[in-house]
């Protein structure tokens, strides 16, 4: 009992925000666990050419998305709480009004072009309706979510992952039992569970704020999202079109055996969300103050956090795949460490593009977040044909380098411009993102060395358990700061 006071009484003396962050990281988990526990019974449900459709399904939402909704409840978000911060209600039932008109005239347009846009996407009918539908309202319940990481209101988007995450597989399985149609039976439940979520989340934000149309509003969302399309279309084509390009370029069931593999190793991403989102509303105050030596410290220190999470996964790569795949999808391992040290690449650019939407530069990050897409295509049409979709795991890596280096180097003029200083220990990230690269070829030659990698994982732990209370308390301060 004493224990339990003790432990209560450290976690409130937390600050506000380090709890929100142990929350939301809690919540993504939560998430991905689910999802992740789902995933053996759907790849053994379903056969690799089956599971590959809704792979592929998957990796059209995120693209077409970002086109048919402007993705509004992307970082817009985030700079209308700040910029509105007294009209949050109104604003985001304005936005949400915006979104459902833009997907509404896309799907018109599609009706109108159907055969042409099934012909380029390689899709049913059934499924580009679903996707609409989808695209329709899941982006309420975003924008609720959202909001709520940056006010720090973690419980309730505790209760509702929960709640969603159980859904979406339950519904699944049951669906794909019921029905020889398996793949449109995964397909349709997984968006019928995000379809009525956003349908309650739209009606709530709707009567709370009551604004359907406002001109400041939209011109505000407009104007900031719209330069973004090519940024998050750059995001998506860097995360998705390997699975795409696997899928018209080999096959289906290549393109699942890729997609599971990506899809464990992008579990890391769960951190790097969770991080970042209890982490711009710090890094804001700290640049509307121009204050920013204690943001420079807490990014160092988590940016060696990651580093370090990052490759002791890459080191159970293996394990991981043999736990939640069926055996026809262990070959992907090879895949593995290439996508897991691209997190590392995708974590600290976050840190740079935070900087630059704080400044609004949208229009930069347009053009700087495009090269990355256009490396990462070229590199697949070359690469993936000659050498298997193995390949596409290396394509990603380089292009996430590329994409990363190419946001330094906007940040660096951005702060130059806005005398902000030195708001990262650009050294550190270099180092570390050099380790994590040394760190992913070792790997994969220990892959082939199971006792020398038993070995390596055994004096972590006994270096993890012998140092554990400095690293905690050390992890506890940079949160704290």
């Amino acid at each position: 009992m004493e224990k339990l006071k003790k432990l209560k009484t450290k976690y409130f003396s937390l600050s506000v925000a380090v709890r929100a962050a142990v929350w939301f990281t809690f919540c993504n988990l939560l998430q991905k666990g689910i999802t992740m526990i789902s995933m053996p019974i759907f790849t053994r449900l379903l056969t690799t050419e089956q599971y590959g459709e809704f792979t592929v399904y998957q990796s059209w939402y995120s693209i077409i998305n970002v086109i048919v909704t402007f993705n509004l409840s992307g970082n817009l978000i985030l700079n209308g709480m700040s910029k509105y911060e007294n009209r949050r209600n109104e604003f985001i039932s304005s936005i949400q009004t915006l979104s459902s008109c833009i997907t509404i005239c896309f799907f018109i347009a599609y009706l109108i072009f159907h055969n042409f846009f099934n012909h380029i996407f390689g899709l049913s009918t059934l499924f580009m309706v679903t996707m609409f539908a989808q695209m329709l309202f899941e982006p309420a319940y975003l924008f609720w979510s959202q909001r709520q990481r940056y006010e720090y209101k973690y419980k309730g988007l505790v209760i509702v992952t929960l709640i969603t995450s159980s859904l979406g597989p339950i519904i699944g399985v049951i669906a794909v039992l019921s029905t020889q149609y398996k793949a449109e039976a995964r397909v349709i439940s997984f968006a019928i569970v995000q379809i009525c979520a956003g349908l309650i989340f739209y009606i709530i934000q709707s009567i709370r704020g009551k604004t359907f149309f406002n001109k400041e509003f939209w011109r505000f969302a407009l104007s900031f999202s719209i330069p973004l399309i090519p940024h998050y279309l750059s995001q998506i084509v860097l995360g998705q079109s390997d699975r795409i390009m696997i899928d018209k370029m080999i096959g289906a069931s290549e393109a699942a055996i890729y997609g599971v593999s990506y899809n464990l190793a992008a579990v890391i991403t769960l951190f790097v969300n969770a991080i970042n989102n209890s982490f711009v509303p710090t890094l804001y105050e700290s640049l509307k103050s121009k204050k920013c030596e204690n943001i420079k410290k807490v990014a160092a220190f988590l940016a060696i956090f990651m580093a370090g999470l990052i490759c002791v996964f890459m080191l159970f790569g293996p394990e991981i795949l043999t736990i939640f795949v069926a055996p026809e999808y262990i070959k992907a391992k090879w895949i593995f460490p290439p996508v897991a040290a691209s997190m590392f690449f995708t974590f600290i650019y976050v840190f740079y593009v935070n900087v630059e939407f704080y400044f609004e530069k949208t229009n930069y990050v347009m053009f700087v977040s495009v090269l990355g897409a256009v490396v990462n295509i070229i590199l697949n049409l070359v690469f993936i044909k000659k050498y298997g979709f193995i390949a596409a795991g290396y394509t990603t890596v380089f292009s996430y380098i590329v994409f990363c280096f190419a946001h330094y180097l906007l940040y660096k003029y951005i702060a130059k411009k806005e005398k902000t200083g030195n708001v990262y220990n650009d050294g550190i990230f270099m180092i570390l993102g050099i380790s994590v690269l040394a760190f992913m070829l070792i790997c994969i030659l220990l892959y082939k060395f199971n006792i020398v990698r038993y070995i390596l994982i055994a004096l972590i732990a006994v270096f993890a358990v012998i140092f554990r209370k400095k690293l905690i308390y050390a992890f506890k301060k940079a949160l704290n700061k």
